[in-house]
């Protein structure tokens, strides 16, 4: 083979794109020693999409100190990308881990996250990537849009910020003092959900009780939201409401359309769009790519189908190596995936092959190239 391509995805909680990447690679080269091989780690938009960008493109991790959730300074960071790209996520700046046991979804704010996309765009940036995922926040992104120069009032005409507990005390918003250079770029927010802002299947609805909401938050918080939809419906022309996506960190997807008119895509879209999957991939003899679990859930566009669609067009063969395997994944073929291997080489529950998975990938990777080399032999 001249030139394979590896992008996987995470294993959650296992290992992440960057070791899956290297530990592949270092069995291949034992039978392709002369290969051109390309690393694409792949993040979904939550922690660690930045490092993932940088590590596939290469690009400049920039540390600085912004207010967290809970507007006490905390430090984070964005990423500069070859091209004038730079790349947020807002994980790094409202994400569940700086809250810690401390969850209130209707008390936090992503206020910081705002603070870094300003610092992002003033570098000389020509398209902003905003990673959303992993979020303690449900303010429907006001915080950050507040941090850029949109400013809410409430019914006495008094300027606030507002979280998730008082979306419903918005009355107006003023987008005159937004930023200029967001008025400037292309802004695109990348996520791995589809979910609509309000409803069953709403941001608060079904991620609000990991960030600390009981039933009777995840009612208010939501009632905020759709008071949130209803605003930018009259004062912006948006809507927000029923929007595939606006769901995601805690509203965050529909606030960023309307307040930064950004365009959300699926995680996988903008990863393979930022990189140049196509021009990379089309003199490619072999693909891999992968995730912890291959599902029916996958086959709603997540890496290993997203990847898939794109080298069935090119006409690539695409493996995908994965954590475990569910029932009725038969479509994934039909999208162009030609073959699916499962790590978890003995069987075990997921405890006990978590501890194994670094091995047990690598033994895998290195059984199916034992293979492809004895067939050539």
């Amino acid at each position: 083979m001249k030139k394979i391509v590896l992008i996987p995805d995470s294993f959650k909680g296992t290992m992440s794109s960057t070791e899956i990447c290297a530990i592949m690679a270092g069995q291949i080269r034992r039978y392709e020693p002369v290969a051109e091989l390309i690393s694409i780690p792949v993040a979904d938009g939550g922690e660690g999409s930045v490092d993932a960008f940088i590590s596939a493109m290469g690009g400049q991790r920039i540390d600085t100190v912004v207010s967290g959730p809970y507007g006490k300074p905390v430090e984070a960071f964005y990423g500069k990308l070859p091209g004038d790209t730079v790349v947020v996520e807002m994980a790094a700046a409202a994400g569940l881990p700086l809250v810690g046991d401390n969850r209130q979804a209707d008390q936090t704010t992503t206020y910081g996250v705002g603070e870094l996309i300003a610092r992002a765009v003033r570098s000389g940036a020509k398209k902003l990537i905003i990673g959303l995922g992993g979020s303690a926040t449900n303010d429907g992104g006001t915080g950050a849009a507040a941090a850029l120069g949109v400013r809410f009032y409430n019914n006495e005409g008094h300027p606030f910020v507002p979280v998730g507990a008082t979306l419903q005390d918005i009355a107006r918003m003023d987008m005159t003092g937004l930023l200029p250079e967001i008025r400037q770029i292309e802004c695109v927010s990348m996520c791995d959900i589809d979910n609509p802002l309000c409803g069953p299947q709403g941001a608060a609805a079904v991620f609000g009780p990991q960030k600390g909401a009981d039933e009777a938050m995840v009612q208010r918080l939501d009632a905020g939201l759709r008071h949130l939809a209803k605003l930018v419906r009259r004062d912006l022309g948006i809507g927000i409401l029923d929007l595939p996506g606006a769901g995601a960190a805690g509203g965050m997807g529909g606030g960023m359309v309307a307040f930064l008119g950004a365009r959300l895509e699926m995680g996988i879209e903008t990863v393979l769009n930022t990189v140049s999957f196509n021009e990379l991939a089309a003199d490619a003899d072999l693909v891999l790519t992968g995730e912890g679990k291959l599902d029916v859930q996958s086959l709603r566009g997540k890496v290993v189908i997203g990847v898939a669609r794109r080298t069935k067009k090119l006409h690539v063969p695409l493996i995908a190596i994965v954590g475990d395997i569910g029932d009725a994944v038969e479509q994934a073929y039909t999208e162009g995936v030609s073959g699916i291997f499962s790590i978890n080489r003995v069987a075990v529950p997921y405890a006990e092959a978590k501890v194994r998975a670094h091995s047990d990938l690598a033994l895998t990777v290195d059984n199916l190239f034992r293979f492809i080399h004895n067939m050539r032999v």
